[in-house]
């Protein structure tokens, strides 16, 4: 009896993806069907797709079906490899498509991260123009957006995008599964250079070192020590009672979040738009980041049409300390830039308080006044903080560059 297997999407509601059926054969070499509304311009290239998989994995006699929607190359691959594992192809050869863009400089530990796009990690048409929408970091989601009968599809496909998506400026991210399947998807995503990791449903310090202590065997196969960096998300009520430890299990911890669908799941309670019963929570996790010296981020506002909801969340989880948080829907990425972004008023009082600071240091003053006012310390550090955050996001010149007061 033949081998079979399928992958991919189709019907009507599906674009920029592709559905493909194979059933290995013992003759009759690659026998491909392709149907396409565009098969006229690109069908000769959606099979050369096809035989590229076909020939890096050893198969020489299959029938292959293809039901095309506009897919990509670097999609026509991850399904065509997805198939054809599904058939029972072993892990022999590299499937993986050419190297489309360029790897970006390693990401700055403390980089700006104000808003995070979620793309579900089995949909391509999500990956595609996400860059355009300007997030600072874009999340190719292998977990709870993905069905757990299409694991195994969407890692190729996520491992395929980063080696082929233009992602702009934004810091790319992958959510990985809980252990032990996240470490399939390390395996898969780590020789591509994610910037960093997401590790979900973290409760205990053991979970991050694991993934960090996969992700350094994985790279020194490979002769890779680009640093990856890691974000743990807190969503259980035991995950926020370790989140100091959490935060300091390793170096390569960057950031923590926190998932208020599952945490208030956990609690047993309903997640409402004031936050009420996760205020808790969200400012333990708040202080643990910064007593470990990592950022803060809050968790996502599910409600897309309600914008002066977000706002007003956004606007209050700054107010906690948060740097930034994520986002479900690209409509989403400039309100959440807006509201974590320091404003004008802001800015100026910033920069004289700076600047007043300066002048007491160069006469060796150790009280600094801003007209008729003393200023404290600890305002000058917040003021300092403010316009570090001003410059990275563009609001203010890098220092030195305009040759005025910073």
């Amino acid at each position: 009896m033949s081998a079979r297997g399928a992958a991919g999407r189709q019907g009507d509601d599906v674009r920029s993806d592709l559905h493909v059926a194979v059933e290995l054969t013992r003759s009759g070499g690659q026998d491909i069907d392709v149907a396409s509304r565009v098969a006229t311009f690109y069908g000769r290239s959606i099979e050369h797709g096809a035989v590229t998989v076909l020939d890096a994995l050893g198969v020489k006699h299959v029938r292959v079906r293809i039901d095309d929607t506009g897919a990509l190359p670097f999609t026509i691959a991850a399904r065509v490899e997805a198939a054809l594992r599904r058939a029972g192809v072993e892990r022999a050869g590299d499937a993986r498509p050419a190297r489309t863009v360029v790897t970006a400089d390693p990401s700055p530990k403390t980089r700006l991260r104000r808003s995070r796009l979620y793309l579900p990690g089995n949909e391509p048409k999500f990956m595609v123009n996400a860059g355009l929408y300007q997030p600072d970091a874009v999340i190719l989601d292998l977990e709870d957006s993905v069905h757990p009968a299409e694991k195994d599809a969407a890692r190729l496909l996520v491992r395929n995008a980063l080696r082929s998506v233009d992602f702009g400026a934004a810091e790319r991210m992958v959510r990985i599964n809980q252990l032990p399947m996240g470490f399939e998807d390390l395996d898969a995503v780590i020789p591509e250079e994610p910037d960093l990791i997401l590790i979900p449903k973290t409760e205990q310090l053991e979970q991050v070192r694991q993934v960090h202590e996969r992700i350094l065997e994985i790279q020194q196969a490979a002769g890779n020590d680009r640093p990856i960096w890691l974000m743990p998300i807190i969503e259980s009520a035991r995950g926020v009672e370790h989140a100091y430890a959490i935060a300091k299990a390793t170096d390569a911890v960057v950031a923590l979040t926190i998932g208020l669908e599952d945490y208030t799941a956990d609690l047993g309670v309903v997640k409402t738009v004031d936050g009420a019963e996760s205020l808790f929570a969200r400012s333990r996790l708040v202080n643990a980041a910064r007593a470990a010296g990592v950022q803060a981020i809050d968790s996502v506002f599910g409600d897309v049409g309600d914008e002066a909801g977000l706002a007003a969340w956004a606007r209050r989880s700054r107010g906690m300390g948060f740097e930034g948080m994520g986002c479900v829907h690209p409509r989403q990425v400039q309100v959440i830039h807006a509201a974590f972004t320091p404003s004008d008023e802001e800015i100026e009082k910033a920069l004289q308080i700076v600047a007043a600071f300066e002048e007491a240091q160069a006469k060796g003053l150790g009280v600094v006044s801003l007209g008729t006012r003393m200023v404290d310390p600890p305002v000058v550090l917040r003021a300092q903080r403010l316009v570090a955050v001003a410059r990275r996001s563009g609001r203010l010149p890098e220092a030195g560059r305009d040759g005025g007061t910073p």
